[in-house]
Order: structure tokens, then C-alpha cells, then sequence
């Protein structure tokens, strides 16, 4: 009966979650649990969602509806200097800038092969689109290190110059797509120098303005919010399309995505617009909101 016990206790601590499990931000810090709490670095927690935008590439525009993440913490070259350049840090769990598919109007809806594809590949599309798989997705990846990340506070509050830089490639996700099927990639990214100002673009494109948002601070002044932060960039490049129909066939698939989406683009054709809800924290408050 004993060793019965003692069995049942052992198998209880082990389903019983310890303390460090079940420690997460709480209330209006609920948004900061991949704050890199542990990097000695860190001097705010800062996370930012973009909620509403949109981004063209040459001929196609992705409206932003589903919620993208961009979060960690932040480390200022000179310490305390919220208008200086900020090193960037990782989220905790590495997800650093989420991938979150995006739809794209219209897919490959009305689309047909190409007649100069051969035979096996316009049948293999064509009954692809004929059993409905018509629908594509976009998602924004991070196409370089998180360290590449430029983010200026100051820039932001006085609406002029960047005040995010981000190295990004876009997945375009179908069943006859593939997996691979990008725009922009690692070695040759689509670099967007978003801005809360006005935008310098090169012809054609006409210049936006965006918004540093609405500020807000709590009571105890160690969460800063900022509402609709606007950031905007329409000069920059967006290369053609890789990896699309697979190793076997990306030297037809790239070609024919690439004359849909209407890429490589030239800087002055392309626009990102992102409306993001951005809040940064002080790293003590966010540990002791776990408690």
C-alpha cells in the first residue's frame, strides 16, 4: 500500500505544472510573453501588431486582414537614448516576426496554363484550378537576421526618415505553387524603409504620408501604447519570383508567376503600407505582472 502511494504521488508532481510553466505576463502586459526577459541586453519589451494595411507588388495588391506579430525587445546603442538607433533583440521563442498568411484577391481564379508549358505541366495546373484550388496565399517573412531589424523611436515621434527597416520575402502558398515559391529571398531581399512621414518615391508612384499613431501611457507609467501607428514606404524594388512548381518545374512556374503578379517591379510600382498597434514596456514590470 505504501509503494502504492508513493507511486500516485510521483505521477501527481509530475502532472502538476511547476511555477516557471506557468509563468506569463499578466493583464496589461499579456501581450510581452516572448519578451527576451533573460538577454542581458534588453532594456524595454516591445511588441507590434500590424492590423489593417495593404502591400502591392507590381500588379497585385494583398490587403492586410489577418494580425502579423513583430515583437522582442529593444537594446539602445546609447543607453536610454529613445532617439538613437536601437539594436534589435529575438523574441524568446524565436518568433520574432510571425508568419501569417495573407489572402490574395482573386488567387488563380480565370487563370489558364500556359500553351508553350508542356503537356504534362498544363494538365497537371489546369486540374489543379478545375478542382477548386484556386485560392493563394502571401506571407510576409523575415528574409535576414532579427539583428538586421532597424527601428528608430525618434524618426517615428518626428515623422521623418525610416523608422522601420525591414528585409522581408514574400511566400506565395498553393497546392501547385509548392512550398518554395517566393518572392525576394534571403540573398536578395525586398528591403521596406518604412516611414511615419511623407515618402520620397521615384516616378511613378506619388508620395504617401503616414501617422506616428496615438500615444497612450498608464497610470504607472511603465507601458507606452501607441494607437494606428502608419508606416509607409513606396520606393522600394521587388525582384521576380524563385522556387515556384517545385525543383522540376520552377523554370516555367517562375516565368508565369512572374507575369501575374506582374514582378520584377521596379522601385516606384511598389507600395507597403502597414497599421500597426505598437506597445513597449519596462522589462521589471512585465516579470512582475508573471507573479
Amino acid at each position: 500500500m505504501r509503494r502504492l502511494f508513493l507511486a500516485v504521488a510521483v505521477i501527481g508532481a509530475l502532472l502538476v505544472p511547476t511555477s516557471s510553466a506557468l509563468a506569463a505576463p499578466k493583464g496589461e502586459f499579456v501581450n510581452f510573453a516572448q519578451c527576451p526577459l533573460t538577454n542581458p541586453a534588453l532594456e524595454q519589451c516591445f511588441y507590434s501588431a500590424s492590423v489593417g494595411g495593404e502591400v502591392t507588388t507590381g500588379a497585385k495588391t494583398v490587403p492586410i486582414k489577418n494580425k502579423q506579430v513583430l515583437q522582442g525587445g529593444v537594446d539602445y546603442v546609447v543607453e536610454g537614448n529613445l532617439f538613437g538607433p536601437i539594436n534589435f533583440l529575438a523574441a524568446a521563442n524565436g518568433d520574432t516576426f510571425s508568419k501569417t498568411p495573407q489572402a490574395v484577391p482573386g488567387g488563380l481564379l480565370g487563370v489558364t496554363a500556359p500553351t508553350w508549358w508542356p503537356k504534362l505541366l498544363q494538365d497537371l495546373f489546369n486540374q489543379t484550378i478545375n478542382e477548386g484550388f484556386t485560392g493563394v496565399t502571401a506571407t510576409t517573412e523575415l528574409a535576414a537576421p532579427v539583428s538586421s531589424i532597424k527601428l528608430n523611436f525618434g524618426n517615428s515621434f518626428l515623422q521623418s526618415g525610416t523608422a522601420l527597416e525591414l528585409p522581408v520575402k514574400i511566400k506565395l502558398s498553393n497546392p501547385f505553387l509548392g512550398n518554395s515559391c517566393y518572392i525576394g529571398s534571403n540573398s536578395n531581399p525586398i528591403v521596406w524603409k518604412l516611414t511615419t512621414g511623407t515618402t520620397a518615391p521615384p516616378a511613378p508612384n506619388k508620395p504617401i504620408t503616414g501617422s506616428p499613431g496615438t500615444p497612450e501611457l498608464n497610470p504607472a507609467g511603465d507601458l507606452l501604447k501607441f494607437k494606428e501607428v502608419k508606416l509607409v514606404d513606396n520606393s522600394f524594388a521587388t525582384p521576380g519570383a524563385s522556387g515556384c512548381g517545385g525543383f522540376l518545374f520552377s523554370w516555367a512556374v517562375d516565368p508565369f508567376v512572374n507575369s501575374i503578379v506582374g514582378i520584377p517591379s521596379p522601385a516606384g510600382k511598389n507600395t507597403a503600407i502597414l497599421v500597426n498597434n505598437i506597445e513597449i514596456a519596462v522589462p521589471q514590470s512585465v516579470k512582475n505582472s508573471e507573479l
